[in-house]
């Protein structure tokens, strides 16, 4: 089989890391790239065989590809994809998806015109071992029906010198919003991946409360379900020692997983029925406390999205993280923004039109500007941000 042509448009930190992988594969060629940035692009000099484009429009027009990975900031990752598409790409695009739910829904209806064509999302976190144990586990029904479900993630830490690297970052004119929007749509698909979409979120969301920045760097959520099950989400990026903790409570038991580790307390038999049937007023159901192995490891976890992503192309396998899906943890994220500003309860489906109308407002006051320009963030070890459990 002739080896898939890929192209890359968005070389940076994240970029350059899928480049790498690509150079790895024996069924994929890296043919083509495109930044606008000329120090990104500096990387790739002196190799004949790959074309660099520093604006997208040529590289459609010129970029003799298969597919393409779209790893540039946010606001840019819906309309790159849907036009990919338009251009008979496939296409792999980082997370988010979009910024908010009017565009990615405008995406899903690129993927819907062209559903000859692979389109994939970045969110790799869905191939980590232990992840993948606590999905099989709920899908198994060995948890019983979802009561809870409580996740603290506040070991995003960062420092005012990661927001000042970019003048795109932590700004509602660059960005699109904070740590919901740029750290956490891996832990935001996961929750709707293991507990499906809530139907009412309330939630507080600070911003600038640790940094010197104007959109969320902490929030807490209250999320309610159809079937009454509740649950609440912490994020923060500046709390440090920071956790990542995450509690799902069923009827039949309790999982955690924390550190890296599963654990299990599973009931005899079904609290619901135990709290209706027992005549002891102070009775629990007896419990098995279970240890459950699992492969906590984050490495290679993009490498795996993107394999999946070429072996959709080339066999029709299965995609792991179909793109159309990134819309559901989006809504999360702008539902818990949107209670935020508010002030009062949101309901899901959300109006997406109100999110946008109130998003375009920050953006046209959005004054953040880099702070320093003269530092170098070239021998930083990216993969630190990522390469563990989040």
């Amino acid at each position: 089989m002739n080896k898939i042509k890929v192209g890359i448009i968005g070389t940076g930190g994240i970029g350059s890391g899928h480049a790498a992988i690509i150079k790895t594969l024996p069924n994929a060629e890296l043919s083509a790239v495109c930044d606008i940035n000329l120090q990104a692009l500096e990387q790739f000099k002196n190799q004949p065989q790959l074309k660099c484009f520093t604006d997208s429009e040529t590289f459609f027009e010129q970029a003799d590809v298969d597919a393409v990975i779209i790893s540039t900031p946010h606001f840019f990752h819906h309309t790159l994809a849907s036009r990919a598409l338009e251009n008979n790409w496939h296409v792999l695009v980082e997370k988010p998806v979009a910024v908010h739910k009017n565009h990615a829904a405008e995406l899903n209806a690129a993927i819907a015109r062209h559903p000859e064509l692979v389109c994939c999302a970045m969110f790799c976190q869905r191939t980590i071992p232990a992840h993948c144990k606590i999905k099989n586990l709920l899908d198994s029904g060995e948890l019983g029906e979802i009561r809870r479900v409580n996740w603290i993630i506040t070991d995003w830490f960062r420092t005012q010198s990661y927001y000042d690297s970019g003048d795109w970052r932590a700004s509602y004119r660059g960005e699109g919003g904070g740590v919901l929007l740029n750290q956490c749509p891996h832990q935001l698909d996961l929750l709707q991946w293991f507990c499906g979409m809530p139907v009412k979120i309330t939630a507080h969301a600070y911003c600038g409360k640790y940094h010197n920045i104007e959109v969320e760097d902490e929030v807490t959520a209250f999320m309610e379900y159809t079937n009454g099950a509740t649950g609440v989400f912490i994020a923060s990026t500046g709390e440090a020692p920071g956790t990542n903790r995450l509690e799902i409570t069923g009827d039949r038991g309790k999982l955690i997983f924390e550190k890296g580790r599963i654990s299990f307390d599973r009931t005899e038999v079904s609290v619901t029925e135990f709290c209706r049937n027992n005549p002891n007023r102070f009775a629990a159901p007896e419990c098995w406390q279970i240890t459950i192995p699992a492969d906590s490891s984050t490495a290679g976890q993009h490498k795996k999205i993107i394999v999946n992503f070429l072996d959709a192309i080339a066999n029709k396998a299965q995609l792991i993280a179909p793109a159309i899906e990134g819309i559901r943890s989006l809504e999360i994220s702008n539902a818990m923004i949107l209670s935020s500003w508010l002030g009062k309860t949101v309901e899901l489906p959300m109006d997406a039109d109100i999110y946008e109308k109130m998003l375009e407002e920050r953006i046209a006051v959005s004054r953040y500007t880099k702070k320093n320009n003269n530092v170098n963030y070239s021998n930083e070890d990216f993969s630190a941000s990522f390469d563990k459990i989040k």
